[in-house]
Formats: structure tokens, C-alpha cells, sequence
């Protein structure tokens, strides 16, 4: 379930960052080093010096190698899986983009041929990825012990213009450059991809071929000496590898798994008042630095999600449409210089190389095929061949003189230009339909969003001035009760200044009875204490008289018996 939601998701882009060293010029000349790697935070750091200011612009990729890194190391770290991974029947592609004479060819191709001493006859360290892959494709088939067939091609695009580097060489009057740069059209192969038609495939059996295929394309590669490179390339090319796989399934049926390494090798982009590029040379760094330019807004339209990619804009970026958004594996191995003559082309191809990485292709594995199927396609083919071989030695198909023929196939191929051209026109016309019509959609949409927020407006403005007038309404309302509670509030004051005079009345009266009072218990005091003075008075008195009395009674009755 998690892979197939990779796969509708896409995967990214894989971006490599490779510095080469400093030249022996560099050298001698003791230029600065203005970008540093960081192999293992897999970071380069750019130092520049702007007003005065020094700071670093860090860039992030998915694997980092510095001038110290060797081919080896680059090559297992970086191409080894993805070179496992068109055995096991997937379309991969590794391009070197970067300013010219960084080292885009070395890392690709290096040395190719075998050490001589060698007694396995290994590769030199110098080889580049090229011969690396072509030497792990066939050791890893042969220790498959698996029936298998490998076809390659190789092609060069130079001033968009598609030749052949693996034609052979026909013994004619007709020069040497056309005879070694016949041009091929670029034609659609109705499945979304591209094909060149009248590409030679060579059968190769073994690595050796390969590299001597390798070594015969690679010479008839276009270079020049320019200010910054002393062999710069001055064409893009196109090494491809083709490999069928037989397999048998479970129940005995033989099954063909197919899968394809492109390997690409860029002109370098170059700043021309640098380079010293004259004449040619200058018309052929401008039709470099626009297919790079080109190939560069196919990477931000790609990565800006556009609805309309210019893949039709240069044969370049149609060669790489499938490796660019596509169903191919893509691995872009980017290229720069550490000196600061070249500061400003290694900014360029940081930042390209940085928004490559978030592009995202849908990588499917090629559909396998059945044994009798691709034998009666071989068939066909052998009887097509058979028929053209018949023809030409019964002489009974259609035969034009040489100039003629020339003729019209120049004629051909400026109709074909013509074609593309206007199929060009009219993408460009279409997009400006699309444009225009989103933009009257757009238009339309934002006069509907204005009118519903006007309407949302006047409703908005109608319940205000309701809201308004309530409260307003309200307001009158709450003045007449403020008043009201004013005027009750002043009477209330007027009620407790009255109530407090005639407290304060009271508690003078009040008072007044307190000191009576006072007064009165302390009469009341003394007529207690006189009271009870008199009643001990009178007690002694009482004492006294019961006294006196009874002694006077003594005293009748001795007198009575004294009478008696």
C-alpha cells in the first residue's frame, strides 16, 4: 500500500555536487577558493564578499564530493544502485550539467580504456561513469548466467542538430564532416516519449566493445579550445545502453525484462567574454547556453508545478523529457569550480541544481514481454530489412539521383522545422488561449466574488442604519431614565440633608436627656444613701427606745413591788 502511494506521490530527483580541483593556471595564479564541501552533512558553502559584507550561501544536496573525491568513490557512492536498478528493468538517466570545463566529460567518461597491465584488466582510476557502468552491467549479467542481449547507442546534439556518432563511415565522394554528421529527425513515439529515427544500435557482447565504441563516438565529438577549458565539448551527447534479460516464470514461459541507462554528457554553459569564444565558437556557445536555458525553465515550471513545460522548446529537453518529470530515474550529477573567476556560473549552477532536486518523476518498471512476441517483432523488422536489401539489389524500388536525394531531404527537413515550429506556434498560441481564458475565468470569478461582497455590503449597511436607528431609539430611552434617575437622585439627597438635620436634633435632645438622666440617678443616689442613713438612725433609735423601755419596765415593776 506504501509503495504505491510512492509511486502516484512520485520520487525526487537524485542531485549530486562535485568540485573539481584547482587547474595548474589556478594554481600558479594563487586564486581564491570561494566554495568549500561538506561530504558528510553533504552541504557546499559559497563565500562571497558583497558592500564590503563577507557571508556563505549553504546549499544541500543528496550526496557531496570535494576535489579530493576520487572517480571510484563517486561512482559506488552515487551510480552503483542506480545501475541495479536497470537490471531489475527501470529506465534510469545520469546527466553532468555545470559550467564548461568543470569537469562534466571526465566525470562521465574519464580514461575508457582497460589498464594495460591489468591482469584482469580492471579499469584505471580515471575512468568515469560510462565505463564503470559498462563494466558493472556486464559483470553482474555474467555472473547471472542469464541469457541476455545489450544494444547501444550514442548520438550528439550540436547546434540542434541530431547526428549519429556510431554511423558507419560509407566510402563516398560526399565530404567528411557530412559524411561523419548525417543528421537524424527527433520524431514522437506516440507513447508521451521521443525517438530518433535512423539511430544506429550496435549489438555489443562484452564491455571491450563498448569501450571501443565509446573511444570511436567520443572522437567524433565536436571540441574546442576555448579561454576556460583546453578541450571544451561543444555538443551535448547521448550514450545510451539498452539490455534485455530472459526469465522464466514459475510455469515455464520465458519473459523479456528490458531496461535502459541514458548516459549524458552536457555542454557546459560559458560566459563568452570569458571564454574568448569568436565567430563560430560564439554562435555555438549561444545555442548552448539557450538549450541550457531552456533546460532550466523546463526545471522551474517542473518544480513551480506550471500547467504548460517547454519541452518542445529545444531537442534537448525533448531528448530528456522522460527523465524530467517522466517515468525515469534521474540523477543529475552537478559540476563547479572553487576558483572566484568562476563565482557567478557556480551560483547558476547551485541554485538550477538545488531546484532540480524538488522535481518529482513517477519511476514504473518496463513492462516485461513475452519471448514469442519480441521474436515476431524481430521478425518483422528482418523482413522489412529483407525487403529494403531486395529492392536495392533488384533495383526495384524508388532510386533518385544523389543531389536530389540531398535536395530533398534538406527540403524535408526544413518542412519538418517548419512543422515544429508552427506545432510550436500553436503550443504557444494554445498557452495563450489557456492564459487568456483563465484569466477572463479569473475575472469572472473575482466581478461574482465582488458582487456577492458588494451585496454582503449593502445587507451589512442596511442592518447598521437599523442598528443605528435602535440605537438611537435606545439612547433617547436611556437619557430619559438617566434624568429621571437624577431627578430622583437629587430628591433623595434633599430627603437625607432633611434627615440628617433633624438626626442631628435628635442627638443634641438626645444628649440633653443623657445629662438629665445623669443628673437625676445621682439625686436619686443621694436620696438612697440618706434613706439608708435614716434607717440606721431610726434602728439605733429603735434600739435605744426598746432599751430605755424595758429598763423603765424594770423599773415600774420594782417601783409596783416596792408599792406592793
Amino acid at each position: 500500500m506504501s509503495g504505491r502511494h510512492e509511486k502516484e506521490k512520485g520520487v525526487n530527483v537524485q542531485v549530486l555536487l562535485r568540485c573539481r580541483p584547482f587547474s595548474e593556471e589556478e594554481l600558479r595564479n594563487n586564486a581564491p577558493q570561494v566554495v568549500k564541501c561538506n561530504e558528510y552533512q553533504r552541504e557546499v558553502a559559497v563565500s562571497q564578499n558583497i558592500a564590503g559584507k563577507h557571508f556563505d550561501r549553504v546549499f544541500t544536496f543528496d550526496k557531496v564530493f570535494g576535489p579530493s573525491a576520487q572517480q571510484k568513490d563517486l561512482y559506488e557512492q552515487a551510480v552503483v544502485p542506480i545501475v541495479n536498478e536497470v537490471l531489475e528493468g527501470f529506465n534510469c538517466t545520469i546527466f553532468a550539467y555545470g559550467q564548461t570545463g568543470t569537469g562534466k566529460t571526465y566525470t562521465m567518461e574519464g580514461e575508457c580504456k582497460r589498464a594495460k597491465t591489468g591482469p584482469n584488466g580492471e579499469l584505471p582510476a580515471e575512468a568515469g561513469v560510462i565505463p564503470r557502468a559498462v563494466q558493472q552491467i556486464f559483470d553482474t549479467l555474467e555472473g547471472q548466467n542469464a541469457e541476455y542481449s545489450v544494444k547501444v547507442t550514442f548520438l550528439e546534439l550540436y547546434n540542434e542538430e541530431i547526428t549519429d556518432l556510431l554511423a558507419p563511415e560509407e566510402i563516398s565522394k560526399v565530404a567528411l564532416e557530412d559524411k561523419q554528421k548525417k543528421q537524424l529527425p527527433l520524431m514522437e513515439d506516440g507513447k508521451g516519449g521521443v525517438l530518433v529515427r535512423g539511430l544506429e544500435e550496435e549489438i555489443v557482447t562484452s564491455a571491450s566493445e563498448i569501450f571501443t565504441l565509446l573511444e570511436r563516438g567520443s572522437a567524433k565529438r565536436r571540441t574546442a579550445e576555448t579561454l576556460l577549458n583546453k578541450q571544451s565539448s561543444r555538443s551535448h551527447s547521448l550514450f545510451s545502453i539498452t539490455i534485455h534479460i530472459k526469465e522464466a516464470t514459475p510455469e515455464g514461459e520465458e519473459l523479456i525484462k528490458c531496461g535502459k541507462l541514458n548516459l549524458v554528457d552536457l555542454a557546459g554553459s560559458e560566459n563568452i567574454s570569458r571564454s574568448g569564444a569568436r565567430d563560430g565558437r560564439a554562435r555555438e556557445a549561444g545555442e548552448i547556453n539557450k538549450s541550457l536555458l531552456t533546460l532550466g525553465r523546463v526545471i522551474n515550471a517542473l518544480v513551480e508545478h506550471l500547467g504548460h513545460i517547454p519541452y518542445r522548446d529545444s531537442k534537448l529537453t525533448r531528448l530528456l523529457r522522460d527523465s524530467l518529470g517522466g517515468r525515469t530515474k534521474t540523477c543529475i550529477i552537478a559540476t563547479v569550480s572553487p576558483a572566484v573567476h568562476c563565482l557567478e556560473e557556480t551560483l547558476s549552477t547551485l541554485d538550477y541544481a538545488h531546484r532540480a532536486k524538488n522535481i518529482k518523476n513517477k519511476p514504473e518498471v518496463n513492462q516485461k514481454m513475452m519471448k514469442s512476441t519480441l521474436i515476431k517483432d524481430l521478425y518483422g523488422e528482418i523482413e522489412r530489412l529483407k525487403g529494403e536489401v531486395y529492392a536495392a539489389r533488384e533495383k526495384n524500388g524508388v532510386y533518385i539521383p544523389k543531389e536530389r536525394y540531398y535536395q530533398e531531404e534538406s527540403e524535408r527537413k526544413a518542412m519538418a522545422e517548419q512543422i515544429e515550429q508552427m506545432g510550436v506556434l500553436l503550443e504557444t498560441h494554445q498557452k495563450q488561449l489557456q492564459e487568456l481564458q483563465d484569466k477572463y475565468v479569473a475575472q469572472v470569478r473575482q466581478c461574482s466574488d465582488l458582487s456577492g461582497k458588494l451585496e454582503m455590503t449593502e445587507k451589512n449597511l442596511n442592518e447598521t442604519v437599523k442598528l443605528l436607528s435602535n440605537s438611537e431609539e435606545e439612547l433617547k430611552k436611556c437619557r430619559y431614565e438617566l434624568e429621571e434617575k437624577e431627578f430622583i437622585i437629587c430628591e433623595q439627597k434633599k430627603a437625607e440633608n432633611a434627615l440628617a438635620h433633624q438626626a442631628c436634633v435628635l442627638r443634641s435632645d438626645l444628649e440633653k436627656a443623657l445629662k438629665d438622666n445623669a443628673s437625676l440617678f445621682l439625686k436619686i443616689g443621694r436620696e438612697d444613701k440618706l434613706n439608708s442613713d435614716n434607717r440606721v438612725v431610726v434602728n439605733n433609735f429603735q434600739v435605744e427606745l426598746a432599751q430605755q423601755i424595758g429598763s423603765l419596765c424594770n423599773l415600774v415593776a420594782s417601783s409596783v413591788s416596792q408599792q406592793n
